[in-house]
């Protein structure tokens, strides 16, 4: 694909903008896709406001911007246009790819200044705030020409609380590294360095519930179900930073206490080797009491040929085949996870070994950060064949 202009043709080129390049799976998302431009010939930008994952981009040839798109100081805000629209005139940029929302308003009026193709990405379902004010801030990301939904959980949710065209919305599923994620590539000795680092027993059936420790994620869920489950000869992991909310580890720490599990649940913190941790684990469980916009560990879980237990709302519900790669249980339901539990625990070796086969499989065909980039890379094209959108930018931004 090229752009033609009145005397040349070139590559086309790409500026994705987002608050910081620190951690999660919107900067994964950004570093996978400009990563996939590069390599397709194109000219990928990014900017933010930088972080330990620039060196990322480094190692790719891609050059990040540094800009304080993190703030949401309307005063900051505002002088990002200026500096949006300098980078955009500067570099030639013909798409403008927003994943956030703060960044999203200054890119958005300085695509429309520049009379630039402009993309969104909704990452969740974003809190509606009082009398519906954050509404209106988090409709910035229902802007572009098109809309990538994460999930088409996702999607369904963008029109039905925005009101959008459905024909703007585009689902893109967030893609698994498959040459990361893959269990013939984990070794024996990363695997036992976990486990002694963890202090597993040996034949013990190990339990994982990845995530940060907060509330909707779901861990005390899952505790109330162990105690249920009533087995002494299984260890759980709670496996995911605090991220400064220590009360409500401790309010966990007291609640395996209170029902005797000190011994089965451990809190372990952040893990820098998941591949290794997944091929620990005997069930991977997500609990989460509120939606997942795409549900990362569920499928990275299923990736690793390791059964899943997930709660039946939000993307869950197209990321996990029912009975096939894992087992959907009603959220905020301890009893039902227990016999989840129970039931992928009684699993037999050969059993095992189909649900394995089967849950590879299924995201290969789906949820493969290869996938994901084509399907972007699509959605690109489809917008350069169409001219901008010939919107006013918004005077109060």
């Amino acid at each position: 694909m090229s752009i033609e202009t009145s005397s040349f043709v070139r590559p086309p080129v790409v500026l994705q903008v987002l608050p910081s390049l620190v951690t999660g799976g919107v900067e994964r998302g950004t570093i996978d896709m400009a990563a996939a431009l590069a390599e397709a010939g194109w000219t990928a930008l990014v900017a933010s406001n930088g972080g330990h994952m620039v060196r990322e981009l480094d190692r790719v040839g891609v050059n990040h911007i540094q800009l304080p798109l993190h703030s949401k100081n309307p005063l900051v805000m505002r002088a990002n246009i200026a500096r949006l629209e300098a980078v955009i005139r500067e570099h030639g940029v013909d798409i403008v790819h927003a994943r956030s929302r703060a960044p999203a308003w200054s890119a958005w009026s300085a695509a429309t200044r520049c009379g630039t193709h402009f993309v969104t990405t909704f990452h969740g379902t974003y809190n509606m705030g009082w009398m519906g004010l954050k509404q209106r801030y988090n409709a910035i990301m229902t802007r572009g020409e098109r809309v990538i939904a994460i999930s088409r959980f996702i999607a369904d949710h963008i029109q039905a609380n925005y009101g959008i065209d459905p024909d703007r919305i585009r689902v893109v599923h967030r893609g698994v590294d498959m040459a990361k994620f893959d269990p013939h590539r984990v070794s024996q000795e990363r695997i036992i360095q976990l486990a002694q680092r963890w202090r597993l027993p040996d034949g013990f059936p190990v339990i994982m519930l990845p995530g940060r420790l907060t509330r909707w994620k779901g861990q005390s869920v899952l505790i109330e179900a162990l105690a249920l489950l009533n087995r002494r000869d299984v260890r759980c992991l709670l496996v995911g930073s605090d991220q400064g909310r220590t009360d409500y580890a401790e309010e966990l720490k007291t609640l395996v206490e209170r029902r005797g599990l000190t011994d089965v649940v451990h809190i372990v913190g952040d893990c820098s080797d998941m591949p290794a941790a997944y091929m620990l684990t005997d069930v991977v469980v997500s609990a989460s009491t509120d939606p997942e916009a795409f549900g990362r560990v569920i499928v990275e879980g299923q990736a690793m040929g390791r059964p899943v237990v997930a709660t039946n709302n939000g993307a869950g519900r197209e990321n996990v085949l029912d009975g096939e790669t894992g087992l959907l249980v009603p959220p905020g339901d301890p009893a039902a996870l227990a016999q989840a539990l129970e039931q992928v625990l009684a699993l037999t070796a050969d059993q095992r070994a189909v649900m394995a086969e089967r849950s590879v499989d299924f995201v290969r065909r789906n949820f493969t950060r290869e996938l994901m980039c084509a399907r972007t890379l699509d959605v690109y094209r489809e917008v350069l064949a169409a001219p901008p959108d010939g919107q006013e930018a918004d005077p109060t931004t």
